[in-house]
């Protein structure tokens, strides 16, 4: 790693850490706010933090397994964790009212519709990961320090929309049906699998046969696991959507 490198690291990880605490200054503010959630957003701070600062990252400059480990911790597990941590809910429940005013405008604009659309998401998510492992993106990740530091943002943030996009935790002016939710999840898991499989084959330039099948099956099982964890979440709330409420009277 160069010394750019280092200070990429740097660069990537200092957002999560003041993004936490401001998170943290709020709930705390938010004497309702409930603990569960604090402790899911610390969570997904700590899985980004590591990915990106200290042994880890570094580790992964030369092995496809490591990197492939902080892929599944930048790119899904700490978007699914801060996800169901309702970031948006809470500052809209702390902030001044200007601001809140401010944000939820934001929220119902053009721009948040479209780049929040399920299959924008997906294209964003999966199609970028694509676009990494079966381009040239991959090995000059590793070469210039700039690339890196991009790829890495635009991981977290593509993972984040995308899982936010799949299940309505904060505030989602722009709604889509459980059915099209379904749907798509499906169709990004169907493109997560393959692009594991195909890197099992045809492993990224500079990387080994065995360091790719590696790195492919966590890949293909890790990502599994975070996928279901979202499937749970949207079929959950699917149900408790379309169960009958308890005040409603049976038809006659």
């Amino acid at each position: 790693m160069t010394t750019l490198h280092y200070f990429a690291e740097g660069v990537l990880a200092a957002p999560f850490v003041v993004v936490c605490l401001l998170y943290l200054a709020a709930a705390f503010r938010d004497t309702g706010w409930p603990v569960y959630r604090i402790g899911l957003f610390a969570v997904g701070t700590a899985a980004a933090v590591i990915s990106v600062l200290g042994p880890l990252p570094r580790m992964a400059h030369d092995s496809f397994v490591i990197h492939m480990t902080g892929h599944l911790l930048l790119g899904m597990l700490a978007p699914l964790c801060m996800v169901l941590a309702a970031p948006v809910t809470l500052a809209l429940r702390t902030l001044p009212v200007p601001s809140a005013k401010k944000l939820a405008k934001l929220l119902r604009s053009r721009f948040v519709a479209i780049v929040s659309h399920p299959v924008t998401a997906t294209v964003l998510n999966i199609g970028g990961l694509w676009l990494l492992y079966t381009t040239g993106l991959y090995v000059l990740m590793h070469e210039s320090a700039l690339v890196y530091t991009a790829i890495h943002i635009h991981i977290f943030l593509a993972g984040y929309v995308f899982t936010a996009s799949i299940i309505y935790i904060d505030p989602a002016p722009h709604r889509y049906s459980f059915l099209f939710r379904s749907g798509v999840l499906v169709t990004a898991l169907a493109g997560h699998g393959i692009l594991s499989k195909y890197l099992y084959a045809a492993p990224p330039h500079g990387v080994g046969q065995e360091a790719a099948q590696a790195g492919s099956m966590l890949m293909y099982y890790g990502g599994d696991a975070v996928d279901i964890a979202i499937m749970v979440i949207l079929c959950w709330h699917w149900y408790k959507a379309a169960r009958p409420r308890q005040d409603e009277t049976p038809a006659a």
